[in-house]
């Protein structure tokens, strides 16, 4: 049971090491949308903030004109916890627009000089490299766990013979 265990955790590096690719992948798509993205302004329809910091669902609900007429509606795009207070009480935001892309919209107002796009790629970028850490971490411990099983044998599975007088707990204590 304890290999079977042992070999089943080698799914966690591997779950970590695929969230590490898709926040690389979050990170090179928003910069993919603002590079190639067109300027626009967007309206701002709600900024949602969330009191508790533990809940960080936080977003802004927008409509953006695009050239051809029509409208461009984004409910709920999330946004970090630490930009949407500075967010409230704007009419309007500068975005960047590529409807063929994902994600098509992306915030380039700036808050402290740093547009809220160059964030969000800095949040996913680090988010990549720290689950690619774990999963190093993790691999390296699955790896001597399995390496120990193979070589010395499961120790619950050895079996003790006879107890061992003198272990601690078997002292007398005066």
């Amino acid at each position: 049971m304890t290999r079977w265990i042992a070999h089943t955790a080698w799914s966690l590096p591997i779950l970590l090491v695929g969230l590490s690719f898709h926040q690389a992948k979050v990170a090179y798509d928003l910069h993919d949308t603002k590079l190639q993205g067109t300027d626009a302004t967007a309206t701002v329809q709600e900024v949602h903030a969330s009191n508790r910091t533990q809940v960080t669902y936080d977003y802004v609900s927008i409509q953006v004109p695009m050239p051809d007429g029509s409208t461009l509606t984004r409910d709920r795009l999330s946004l970090p916890h630490g930009i949407v207070p500075a967010l409230k009480g704007r009419e309007t935001l500068s975005v960047r627009v590529a409807p063929e892309k994902s994600p098509a919209v992306v915030v380039t107002e700036p808050i402290n000089s740093t547009p809220v796009v160059d964030t969000q790629m800095r949040i996913a970028g680090i988010n990549a490299l720290m689950s690619f850490g774990a999963a190093l971490l993790f691999g390296v411990a699955v790896w001597f766990w399995n390496r120990s099983l193979r070589r010395e044998g499961d120790p619950a599975e050895r079996g003790v013979t006879e107890p061992d007088p003198h272990h601690p707990a078997r002292q007398e204590v005066r």
